[in-house]
């Protein structure tokens, strides 16, 4: 038989992994053996960066299809605190931050990629089809981080990047007691609040009984952490009479996500003979994520794009490229009151947003193995479930300035700004030079306040996927070439259900609607007056009021009362539309799958090794939801023959190349598979469109490489990867028209007659005109989405570079100079094909007339790499990284902004080029106690994003924060 794994894999997968001894765990996610024993092979004690590193390059040079692999240093320490920050060492891996925290990872390019614990699917918090978030886990339950690039026939579909597997401790390859706990504390740079604690721990073993050997493991963590960032904002997408685009729009914001999260991961092992065992995991993840986010706001802005008193005393000049000519924009200047033009513009709103998530979350699996002579099966039970709730409260308040004259209509009336946005800052202020200027005490003051609008969210997602799988292996003895075949079926339910809830007080336009802020006073709270921290500015706004973000989180509902009962107090007859559910907005989505697969294992003359074969799909979709009032469902299937192949040639004792082809499908999240939609009160929010009829995408997979392990753990290697995606998602967009307007602020309006939008556009008979129409009509005609498939072919293809080296066989000749290493990696990629485009619509149009731009794939940068630098020694450990991405297009930008004609020109914003650096350092007093401190965005690099094309308008600004935590940890 040649199944077994050889005694160097062994030894070096034994020998290194975890710092625990869990000599098994890399040999069982290889165990593709008939067995795979290490009786005979001699244990060698390496701990460390070292032995992460060395495991994993183990496992992935044992493995028949490329894969990464990311172990522990220790129990508990992984090299990074969150999970998207530790996929970011992966080469081909980028990710995208919210409020300075890794949330979003693409692999080779794209977000569409699956996660797995222990092998199991799981499920997200919202709607896609990711699976869980990573922000939701702690990685201090995590043993391990393994990435499949390229497929094999029993991979679990629905990937187009890679699938990400997270593997916790197995009791039964502990080789002696296992305890551990770990105290931590961070802080945030642009935090105004105490340090965040963070407390984690694990404990395990493993015993010899009548009954067999037992295991059990359970590891837990609890954290809270605080991230903050800043975002300033400028829209300049206002033409003026001269030319020149003028200002719109100006912000002030802060992001401020609280998490508190809880993590569970227990495993109970029993191997009642040899050849028999069974397992039951249980992992519990819950979250609860508060937003305390604030947003200043210069509004009114427009009205003065013509005053000579408001005129730029500087610009600047613009190229877009796509062959427009260059353009000039506002640059630095003054927004001030003329009293004989307008008595209410500009005006300054404040407005808290605790845009929330409450999530739990968990994984439930049962199952066994059983080895024969010949014949492996193993089968397994599952279910991940998650129920999420969003609540948001976010409200609004208007300052009337009592400098200026007040006509008893308008709600607003004049401030006077000034703004400097050169050098990248975006930044503007209340100019207290101004003859109308408010002094900070008539800012603090709650008589010169009044409301504007209250929007209240309580969103449900519910999903849940329940799947049972039988696995069978049968290993040939006398067939030549062939060394076993495996087969298996796989059954899974999955269910997504969303609720829509919502209510709203306003907005209101007029003072004889709005509340004045004396009669929520014991609302009011000065809100912070730190955002100067993020980049040292002087120009900002540090004296207002906010409704209590604290308040807003915790009683929601009584906020919510307060401000609806001071309302009816002023006018009884003012707008509330009252929380209730929108059943328009409800959709339930329900899909059975039936998976076959079949593969052959092949090994030839100790130098040829693979597999190939094929995977069968049957998918039945329901889609529920609300059409015409009359609930209904909608029923489709489709089935798909999904081959693979993998291919590794030992060319040279330390030289292998690996070939990989592979096709897969992604499914459609499940809102683009919605049968209704949510409409919302805003002029600007277009209406997302569900369509049932979508298909799944398919993605044909080519992988080439070369990998030199010349050293022992060490690493050179070179791949060339390709992706054709047929079918690939997109986005149909359809903006409703703007005509000439001689009363609105910026001398455009929409269609308010209805129901039909003649020009294009849905029509929404709840949304409440602000400046494209007339306040005191109701509906309007508003832009609308809907996904499709792109009938065309989308490629991407790219070069992955790889190296790893330390200088521990150097001991003897460099001493103290032995204990360094370093990591590195850097991916090129290409994207082309598709025929989406975007638009010129609105305010976009207007600038720059008609122009379309290939969308091409949203997040996608052609370059990126990673550096580390590690020293380990004397019981010092240390490590920085670098990272660093090329530009990339994205809908990601700052809240209340929206590309629907507006704020960023018709276009998906471009995030600029940007470097990254993390740090760590710890020391072992002795073999039990450690301390360290990592820090994360060193030197606080900002991210600076462009409309329509890179370095062109800038248009938004963030100012995320850096983030020190330090602590110890202790084994028993």
């Amino acid at each position: 038989m040649q199944n077994k794994l050889s005694k160097i894999t062994i030894a070096i997968l034994s020998a290194t992994t975890l710092n625990m001894s869990m000599s098994a765990i890399a040999a069982e996610a290889e165990s593709g053996s008939k067995e795979a024993t290490n009786n005979d092979v001699e244990v060698i004690e390496v701990r460390g960066i070292r032995a992460s590193l060395a495991s994993a390059l183990a496992e992935k040079k044992s493995a028949n299809n490329l894969k990464e692999v990311i172990n522990a240093v220790d129990i508990g320490k992984l090299p990074d605190q969150n999970l998207a920050e530790v996929l970011e060492n992966v080469t081909g891996v980028q990710i995208t931050r919210t409020a300075g925290v890794g949330t979003g990872v693409q692999i080779r390019g794209t977000n569409a990629n699956r996660v797995e614990i222990n092998g199991v699917s799981t499920v997200g918090a919202g709607s896609g089809r990711n699976g869980i978030s990573f922000e939701d886990i702690n990685p201090a339950i995590i043993s391990a981080v393994e990435v499949t690039k390229a497929p094999e026939a029993k991979t679990i579909e629905g990937s187009v990047g890679g699938t990400v597997n997270l593997r916790t401790i197995r009791p039964l390859q502990l080789s002696e007691m296992l305890g551990s706990i770990r105290l931590q504390a961070e802080d945030s740079s642009l935090s105004d609040e105490d340090l965040s604690p963070r407390l984690s721990g694990a404990f395990g073993n493993n015993w010899e009984t009548d009954h067999g050997r037992i295991g059990f493991v359970i590891s837990g963590s609890y954290t809270e952490q605080e991230a903050v960032s800043f975002r300033p904002r400028a829209d300049r997408d206002n033409l003026a009479d001269a030319g020149y685009q003028g200002i719109q729009f100006l912000v002030q914001e802060q992001e401020n996500d609280d998490y508190e999260t809880v993590n569970i991961a227990t495993t109970f092992e029993w191997e009642p003979t040899e050849n028999l065992k069974f397992h039951a995991d249980v992992v519990i993840n819950d979250q609860e994520r508060s937003r305390d986010q604030y947003r200043l706001q210069a509004s009114g802005v427009s009205a003065l794009k013509n005053y000579p008193s408001s005129i730029p005393s500087q610009l600047e000049e613009i190229n877009y490229g796509y062959g427009l000519p260059t353009y000039q924009a506002a640059l630095v200047g003054v927004l001030h009151p003329d009293l004989s033009q307008d008595d209410d513009d500009p005006n300054l709103r404040f407005t808290t947003e605790t845009g929330s998530r409450v999530t739990d979350t968990s994984l439930f699996a049962i199952g066994g193995e059983w080895q024969g002579d010949n014949l492996f099966i193993s089968a397994e039970i599952s279910t991940s479930e998650s129920e999420s709730s969003s609540p948001t409260l976010n409200t609004t308040v208007n300052f009337i300035n009592p400098n200026c004259p007040l006509d008893g209509s308008s709600n607003d009336n004049c401030v006077p700004f000034k703004y400097d946005l050169s050098g990248n800052s975006l930044a503007f202020g209340i100019d207290f030079d101004n003859q109308y200027a408010p002094t900070v005490d008539q800012l603090l003051d709650p008589n010169n306040v009044v409301l504007d609008q209250v929007d209240y969210g309580r969103d449900t997602n519910d999903n849940e996927e329940n799947a049972i799988r039988v696995d069978f292996s049968y290993y040939l003895d006398d067939v030549p070439m062939l060394t076993s075949v495996d087969w298996g079926v796989r059954y899974s339910e999955t269910e997504h259900e969303f609720r829509d809830v919502s209510g709203k007080i306003g907005g209101f336009s007029k003072m004889v609607d709005s509340a004045n802020g004396s009669a929520f006073a014991d609302l009011l709270v000065k809100g912070p007056s730190n955002y100067g921290d993020g980049d040292d500015r002087s120009l900002f706004i540090k004296n207002f009021l906010l409704v209590d973000p604290d308040k807003s989180f915790e009683d929601a509902l009584g906020v919510w009362n307060t401000l609806k009962n001071a309302t009816l107090n002023h006018n009884p007859d003012a707008s509330i539309r009252e929380i209730a559910e929108n059943d328009q907005g409800y959709r339930k989505v329900e899909e059975e799958t039936t998976a076959l697969y079949a593969q052959a294992n092949f090994e030839y003359d100790d130098y040829i090794r693979g597999n190939i074969g094929v995977r069968y799909i049957d998918t039945d979709v329901t889609s529920t939801g609300f059409q015409n009032g009359v609930l209904g469902s909608t029923k489709g299937s489709y089935d798909f023959v999904l081959p693979r192949i993998n291919v590794v040639v030992d060319v040279a004792e330390d030289v292998m190349l690996r070939v990989g082809y592979g096709t897969d499908i992604r499914r459609p999240d499940f809102d683009q598979l919605g049968v209704g939609y949510s409409l919302d009160t805003s002029e600007n929010d277009a209406v997302d469109l569900g369509n049932p009829g979508l298909e799944p995408e398919e993605v044909d997979s080519f992988d080439l490489s070369v990998e030199w392990y010349f050293a022992e753990g060490a690493l050179a290697s070179i791949g060339y990867f390709k992706k054709e995606r047929t079918n690939i998602f997109g986005t149909d967009f359809e903006g409703a028209q703007l005509y000439p307007s001689d009363t609105t602020t910026g001398g455009l309006e929409r269609d308010q007659v209805g129901p039909v939008c003649e020009d294009g556009g849905f029509w929404n008979p709840i949304a409440e005109a602000n400046q494209l129409g007339d306040p005191s009509i109701i509906g309007m005609c508003v832009d609308q989405t809907m996904p499709g498939n792109d009938p065309d072919t989308t490629e991407v293809d790219g070069f992955e570079f790889a190296f790893q080296y330390g200088l521990s066989e150097f001991e003897d000749e460099l001493g103290w100079a032995s204990g360094f290493g370093i990591i590195a990696n850097y991916t090129t990629q290409d994207f082309s094909g598709g025929s989406v485009e975007d638009c010129t619509s609105g305010r976009g149009e207007t600038v720059l007339g008609e122009l379309c731009i290939d969308r091409g794939l949203l997040d996608f940068s052609e370059n990126a790499y990673n550096f580390t630098l590690y020293y380990e020694k004397y019981g010092l450990s240390a490590r920085m990284r670098y990272t660093w991405r090329e530009a990339f297009r994205t809908q990601d930008f700052a809240g209340g902004a929206n590309s629907s004609g507006s704020s960023t020109l018709s276009f998906p914003v471009v995030t600029d080029d940007r470097g990254q650096l993390n740090a760590s350092l710890s020391y072992d007093v002795n073999d039990q106690f450690n301390i360290g401190i990592e820090a994360v965005n060193l030197t606080e690099e900002s991210i600076e994003q462009y409309c329509v094309a890179e370095d062109a308008l800038l248009c938004f600004v963030g100012l995320p924060d850096r983030r020190i935590t330090f602590g110890a940890s202790y084994k028993f």
